[in-house]
């Protein structure tokens, strides 16, 4: 049983999946956005989140304990250049999972991961400013004055109607 477990082990021994982690952060960070298994998109979350907080402060200790994680000096560099000066003003959430369907070989259900800041087409369904109107079953399209006044038998102001009264003062 796995009571108590946090993490998602990914049916891998520690060092599979320690070197699986650690090849997923290094390609996300080169390529700013990678397609995975939705899985395996949740658990790099939980990896890379907290190496890239540590990369907005560029110190020699940080750079260390971050090369520890991913040993890869391309990857460093990266990290502590463009991406923490992008992140720089952000408290948290680096990182977004989009579904994108099943795979069509095992049904395998898989995303894409990427970093928020450094994509600029993708907007969020209602964060655009303005509130979308909530659409109701009743009332249809709004009647026009002329019908409604019509059917109710009281007399209706038109622009002949006014110059006629008008007329008789």
């Amino acid at each position: 049983m796995r009571h108590g477990k946090k993490n998602n082990h990914l049916g891998r021994k520690e060092g599979h999946r320690k070197a699986l982690l650690k090849n997923l952060s290094i390609a996300l960070i080169t390529h700013k956005r990678i397609n995975t298994t939705l899985a395996k998109a949740k658990v790099l979350r939980v990896h890379l989140e907290p190496l890239i907080t540590k990369s907005k402060s560029n110190t020699m200790h940080n750079r260390r304990v971050v090369f520890s994680y991913l040993q890869d000096k391309e990857a460093i560099k990266e990290l502590f250049g463009p991406i923490a000066e992008k992140v720089a003003d952000r408290p948290g959430g680096y990182l977004r999972i989009i579904k994108t369907g099943f795979r069509r070989g095992d049904g395998a259900e898989m995303g894409m991961i990427e970093f928020v800041d450094f994509n600029t087409t993708y907007v969020k369904p209602g964060a655009d400013g303005e509130a979308k109107k909530k659409r109701t079953r009743r009332g249809g399209k709004k009647a026009d004055t002329s019908a409604v006044a019509a059917t109710s038998g009281a007399p209706v102001a038109t622009k002949s109607n006014e110059t006629a009264s008008s007329e008789e003062e």
